[in-house]
């Protein structure tokens, strides 16, 4: 009976502090500041919206490879360890698909959106805005989207027409969405 009646004043003691603190929860932090949101306000939509100034080149873009992304995608960005940047074109309708950046992805925006927040793998988000561009460009070269003397920047970017640009068809409900922004 001891330990029960214990028992029943710690459980009480314990719900009478969470219904204590939980009033009080609304005090914790601030709001963030517009810096602090813009940092943080990266997304790159497919017509371009959202991409910052810079540039890059292949060739530039190869050395920035070479350095970060090799490792795991290869020498040619068909043979690493993680997943397959090139090749594949035509083989979405086959038994055997090959998904990469050239044969499946629909914006070449998106490329950049991705490598700027998730790559390189190690350390995601460390490669300057010069030199995502330039390993944009490096990997659309490979699958032969652009041209080894391209240049990329955020007028040029949305204008490649990825192979499967057409391969996708937004939910209705999304368009209505994307079109009132």
């Amino acid at each position: 009976m001891f330990l029960h009646k214990h028992i029943m004043i710690m459980v009480g003691a314990i719900a009478t502090a969470s219904l204590t603190f939980s009033a009080f929860a609304h005090d914790f932090g601030r709001p963030a500041t517009q810096e602090e949101i813009k940092l943080w306000d990266i997304d790159v939509r497919p017509d371009g919206k959202g991409l910052p100034a810079g540039s890059g080149t292949v060739a530039y873009g190869k050395t920035v490879y070479e350095l970060n992304c090799m490792a795991c995608h290869g020498a040619n960005g068909k043979d690493g360890i993680k997943d397959r940047l090139a090749g594949g074109l035509g083989t979405l309708a086959s038994e055997k698909p090959i998904k990469t950046v050239g044969s499946y992805w629909p914006y070449a925006t998106t490329l950049f959106d991705y490598i700027r927040r998730a790559m390189p793998y190690q350390t995601p988000g460390s490669l300057s805005i010069d030199d995502t561009y330039a390993v944009t460009a490096y990997v659309l070269s490979l699958s032969g989207i652009v041209p080894q003397d391209e240049k990329l920047d955020k007028d040029t970017l949305p204008k490649i027409k990825m192979p499967n640009r057409d391969g996708f068809i937004p939910e209705p409900e999304f368009q209505k969405i994307t079109n009132s922004r």
